[in-house]
């Protein structure tokens, strides 16, 4: 697994993406592309609109799934279809929303520490699944301000699951200003 952490605007994603295209190309492995994004105002269509330019013509099959991720696993192996023996390469776009999402349910709120470890449990399901995986999540919430205590249990919770997963990585970058730096 390949951890890819920036702020917002930091051009993670692309370099993420970059990544895992060429990982794919040169390793003969199918591309998939894992958005967690929900859609709630103009701002986000703007957002996933551009993702979606960003990643035109370079094979990936998009899979949408705001949470409960380890269920695409039954997209990217679907019954019926032939099994080349390759795990795919797969990018998941990203934790911070993916966290948002499995915090914020429609059902009402999820404990912090329940919605991380839920989110590591995926996240590892999946790695298991893949034959790369390239993660990529926001280093948020590091302005010093004060935010609601909703908030905060949400940074702490996205703190804790970055932390696991750069432990758990076998590549770390943090994008700053368009540029990765390699950190593990």
């Amino acid at each position: 697994m390949i951890l890819v952490i920036g702020g917002s605007g930091s051009g993670k994603s692309e370099f993420a993406e970059k990544l895992i295209t060429q990982i794919a190309d040169n390793r003969g492995l199918e591309l998939y592309y894992l958005a967690t994004m929900k859609i709630y105002g103009e701002e986000d269509e703007k957002k996933i609109e551009k993702h979606r330019r960003m990643r035109a013509g370079k094979g990936f099959t998009t899979i949408e799934q705001a949470a409960d991720i380890c269920l695409a696993v039954n997209e990217m192996h679907p019954a019926g279809k032939a099994d080349s023996g390759k795990k795919p390469a797969v990018l998941l776009e990203c934790v911070s929303n993916l966290t948002a999402n499995e915090m914020f349910k429609d059902s009402g709120s999820v404990a912090p520490e329940d919605a991380a470890k839920k989110i590591l449990r995926d996240i590892s399901v999946l790695n298991k699944d893949c034959g790369e995986f390239v993660v990529v999540s926001d280093d948020a919430f590091e302005d010093g301000m004060d935010y609601p205590q909703e908030i905060k249990a949400y940074a702490a919770a996205l703190g804790k699951i970055n932390r696991h997963l750069a432990k758990a990585a076998d590549e770390v970058f943090e994008v700053v200003a368009g540029i990765p730096v390699r950190v593990k």
